[in-house]
């Protein structure tokens, strides 16, 4: 029975807001970090998610995540295309909010995990082949993990944590991010990218404003924990942002613009899973730690030499990682009576849990990518040509252009 709260359903709808705008903000920040032929390529990636991730999310994805339970991993088709959902039903974790509230929360929470894995491999996928990629990925692994850690599957009984996503979005597309560099290989052609900063800049503020909405409305009502997610967002990534900075500016002798923006990200990446469940004290230990130890493991992504073009593994797929392991060791129930107490608290079984559950979510998601991919080969090409790669993907799959080239002609008038 639905006990309507406006306060509660109009606070929702805005995170709901905030987390939509995260899709275009990836959009700009993967845009700025390639080259200048390969802009609108990868934009798509991210705009086209909103458009088919919602139509999938319609026809089952919802039903699938949050409806009935199949042995724990996966739910049922009985509220395919939204079936039974009327006016009067609530919101499953809260019944003060309305279903549809919900089911737009979690949709774009849906949209925008796929669309993280795209800038691994960035300049090298066909449009066909990343279509059947989104459909799939959603189908075998993001659905059932959402089922499992949040929709009432076994995680979620076993006692695992997972405030807003470090298992079930960042850790999951880190790692189905690295699975697709193995499989696709390096490119062919050299990006010389990042062709335009500002617009990295841009999509970090847009990540981050709707960061907001995606780990303090993750809490489904405004509350305490509500405030603390929101700060500890705003803290792990700041310190993130800084400890990145520094650590960059001591090896490589200048503070990068762009190593700050990345820190930032990878702070958020990193306090998704235990914004709820953590003080903003712990929050500045897992903001350094995450700014310290993503920058390294971006480090050791390029000596080993594996072409994850925008560090989606080593930002996300580390940040997740980490995230989940750091709140089986500081959560406290003291900031959260729904959460748990890690390791610091007493509480060492939880920390097995979670990193049981972490481990499990890795191999799932690198395996089941991996395979999905040998098979999508099997009916479509995955990999462009060498020629469509030197054309440029905006040119060579979408006949489009970002910028219009400069002529001799056009620099002789820009002369006079």
């Amino acid at each position: 029975m639905l006990h309507l709260d406006t306060g509660n359903t109009g606070f929702m709808i805005l995170c709901t807001s905030l987390v939509m705008l995260m899709t275009p903000g990836l959009a700009f920040f993967y845009g700025g970090l390639v080259g200048r032929k390969n802009v609108l390529a990868i934009m798509i990636q991210s705009f086209v998610s909103m458009g088919w991730t919602t139509v999938i999310w319609y026809l089952y994805g919802y039903s699938l995540c949050f409806s009935g339970d199949w042995h724990g991993v996966i739910g049922n088709l009985h509220q395919a295309f939204l079936y039974g959902v009327n006016l009067s039903t609530p919101a499953g974790p809260n019944d003060t909010i309305p279903a549809f509230v919900f089911i737009a929360y979690q949709m774009m929470f849906a949209i925008i995990t796929p669309a993280l894995i795209s800038g691994a491999f960035t300049n090298r996928v066909t449009f066909k082949a990343y279509m059947l990629f989104l459909t799939a990925w959603l189908t075998f692994v993001y659905f059932p993990f959402v089922h499992m850690v949040w929709g009432g599957g076994f995680l979620q009984q076993w006692g695992v944590k997972d405030f807003a996503g470090g298992i079930v979005v960042h850790n999951i597309a880190g790692l189905a991010a690295l699975a697709s560099v193995v499989y696709v290989g390096k490119r062919r052609i050299a990006d010389r990218g990042p062709h335009s900063i500002p617009l990295v800049a841009l999509g970090t503020g847009l990540l981050w404003f709707g960061w907001y909405g995606f780990n303090a409305g993750s809490e489904m009502r405004v509350d305490s924990v509500t405030a603390t997610a929101f700060l500890n967002t705003d803290v792990a990534a700041s310190f993130a942002a800084v400890a990145w900075l520094l650590v960059a500016w001591l090896n490589e002798k200048k503070p990068k613009f762009l190593g700050l923006l990345t820190g930032a990200v990878a702070g958020l990446a990193t306090i998704t899973p235990a914004a709820g469940f953590v003080s903003p004290s712990i929050a500045v230990i897992i903001g350094v730690v995450s700014g310290v130890v993503c920058y390294y493991a971006v480090e050791m992504k390029n000596k080993l030499q594996w072409d994850d073009a925008l560090d989606v593994w080593g930002v996300h797929g580390v940040g997740g990682f980490l995230g989940i392991i750091m709140l089986g060791i500081f959560a406290n129930k003291a900031f959260n009576p729904e959460g748990a107490n890690g390791l610091l608290y007493g509480d060492p079984v939880f920390l097995l849990k979670q990193v049981t559950a972490v481990v499990f979510s890795s191999v799932w998601a690198f395996v089941f990518t991996y395979a999905m991919l040998r098979i999508i080969d099997a009916f479509t090409t995955v990999k462009v040509s060498e020629i469509s790669e030197e054309i440029g993907l905006d040119e060579s799959l979408h006949g489009e252009r970002a910028y219009e080239e400069l002529t001799p002609e056009d620099l002789v008038h820009a002369g006079h």
